[in-house]
């Protein structure tokens, strides 16, 4: 559709046309499997400490082990997964198709806590924070038996539980960082409701499991 074409709806068409970008561009750009992304880079070049003695080539290439495993081996398996025609869509709309790649991706999650656990160079916070991954990709296969619990929440509860973490560590301030993560996730579950996906309760559930898991991640790595 032209900005033109737009220009010419209905108010109410209009409006919903809004909604449905605003939902679409939140839903994407804080995708569950983007988020950890954004903390790993978080504590890579903005925590003062996580990384003290990391040089810049060891940096890249934590990135990259987080980006590998966390991100495109999930994405290809499900990719993979609706090319065989084990799930119906890309999207994982039903519960049906989302018990298949939380296993896989829950496979590829305790891999990278392996791997990061057992090479002290790495902080117990990047240890805890893929742990707490692992754990709320666990307790999300096992909320599905009985609803669809939003991804996205628990993607962004874990991010606000991460935070909080932090917070509690004294390590840096982290009103700003907070107050930011707060607003992000009130916008990306905002934008979940409006297109439909999941009902209130799923999101409050789905936050619930992110920040939970954190904390108990946070309480056995350390």
């Amino acid at each position: 559709m032209h900005l033109n074409d737009a220009h010419s709806l209905p108010d109410t068409e209009r409006l919903s046309l809004i909604a449905r970008l605003f939902s679409g561009f939140f839903s994407y750009l804080f995708h569950p499997l983007f988020v950890p992304v954004y903390v790993v880079c978080f504590l890579l070049y903005i925590h003062p400490s996580a990384f003290t003695g990391f040089s810049d080539e060891n940096r890249f290439r934590t990135l990259v082990i987080v980006i590998l495993n966390l991100v495109f081996f999930p994405l290809i398996s499900v990719l993979l997964l609706r090319a065989v025609g084990f799930v119906e869509s890309i999207y994982l709309k039903t519960q049906k198709d989302r018990i298949i790649p939380y296993i896989a991706s829950g496979i590829f999650f305790f891999w990278t806590y392996t791997v990061f656990k057992q090479q002290s160079v790495y902080p117990l916070l990047l240890v805890s924070f893929v742990f707490a991954v692992f754990l709320a990709s666990s307790a999300a296969l096992i909320a599905n038996i009985y609803l669809k619990v939003s991804m996205h929440a628990i993607g962004m509860g874990g991010w606000l539980g991460f935070f909080l973490v932090l917070m509690f560590t004294n390590s840096m301030l982290m009103s700003f960082p907070i107050a930011v993560v707060l607003l992000l996730t009130g916008l990306v579950c905002t934008s979940r409701l409006m297109n439909k996906s999941h009902i209130p309760f799923e999101i409050y559930l789905g936050l619930l499991i992110g920040i939970l898991t954190q904390y108990v991640a946070y309480k056995v790595v350390f």
